[in-house]
């Protein structure tokens, strides 16, 4: 079985051999741990086609990576402590709301949308792997562009500002997922943080009249190309997975454990693909190697079965530790339902 024969099984529960591997390296990882973390990757088979670590030089680093002040194309200012830790906008361009009549959305015929690819993910398709392309983000750059508590207050109050962004936001993005979609990949990512630690940072209902229409549009595209859409958000998201699941979604990385494993496996399982993300906040970075395996098996049995459903996913950054690290990948590669 091929690794991109595999990841389709695992998206359509027609029984993969194994839950397919992808990788979640942190830049912030790769230049702590080197060639350390480069030996225990060597014997990972990962099928979205990133079989090694890359050795980006630090000025090829997005602007959200490098360490200083850096502009991306947007237009935001980004202020990184360090090299490889993101960092923070600290000068949005649309503060003043009236910026806004004179602000120039990117021409990607003259500006490349370098500055939200995803650079652990192929450019283009091979039939060994799975191509997955994008990092396309809405809310997020909403409030890069804005700022989050303007951003909100402008929601909130229903001003015409509000509208204005996300619409303007929508026909960028729908242009980038163009450029994207000429790429022939199998899948696009996109991304937004909508959760808390305990739920979403706005109503469920102001979230499917404000947001949902702009992910179908965006959604829509890409599966009208016969491209799968996944999709990423951190925090408690378990009231808007429904909409998720019901927009086409065919993967969804989430962070499983704010929501509970078992509650989500209960509403969800084999209903989504569940890229996983294993606990970060303790388990992985604070716990032994025999809890990571232990933590692996509760999550991927939960969510999947051997039917599919799980890509074994674990976000690895500078803090989790290489023994951790090393159980984790070697219990992807051995994990089986039977």
């Amino acid at each position: 079985m091929t690794s991109r024969e595999r990841v389709k099984k695992a998206l359509s529960f027609d029984y993969p051999d194994r839950p397919p591997i992808s990788h979640a390296i942190l830049p912030s990882a790769i230049l702590r741990h080197g060639d350390a973390l480069r030996a225990i990757l060597a014997d990972v088979e990962e099928d979205f086609g990133w079989d090694f670590l890359p050795d980006l030089p630090l000025e090829k680093f997005p602007p959200y990576y490098r360490k200083g002040r850096n502009r991306d194309g947007l237009g935001v200012l980004w202020e990184c402590s360090q090299d490889g830790e993101y960092g923070l906008p600290v000068e949005k361009p649309l503060a003043d709301w009236s910026r806004y009549a004179t602000y120039s959305w990117p021409n990607f015929e003259v500006n490349p949308p370098s500055y939200r690819l995803y650079s652990g993910h192929m450019v283009g398709k091979d039939p060994r792997w799975y191509s997955r392309g994008g990092w396309i983000t809405f809310f997020e750059t909403m409030q890069e562009l804005r700022g989050f508590e303007d951003l909100l207050t402008d929601i909130a109050l229903g001003e015409d500002s509000a509208l204005a962004l996300r619409d303007g936001l929508l026909a960028h993005n729908m242009r980038l997922i163009e450029k994207f979609l000429k790429l022939e990949y199998d899948g696009i990512h996109f991304a937004d943080d909508w959760g808390t630690q305990t739920g979403l940072m706005i109503s469920p209902e102001l979230w499917r009249a404000f947001f949902k229409p702009c992910y179908k549009a965006m959604f829509d595209r890409v599966r009208a190309a016969g491209m799968d859409v996944h999709f990423h958000s951190d925090g408690c998201i378990t009231d808007i997975i429904p909409d998720l699941v019901d927009l086409g979604v065919s993967v969804i990385n989430c962070q499983s454990n704010c929501m509970g494993n078992e509650e989500l496996g209960r509403r969800f399982k084999g209903r989504v693909c569940f890229r996983t993300d294993l606990d970060r906040q303790r388990t992985m970075t604070y716990g032994k190697p025999a809890d990571v395996r232990k933590h692996i098996g509760e999550v991927f049995r939960a969510l999947g079965s051997e039917k599919g459903g799980i890509i074994a996913c674990g976000e690895i950054g500078r803090d989790t530790p290489l023994d951790n690290i090393k159980a984790m990948y070697e219990t992807f590669m051995e994990f089986s339902f039977k």
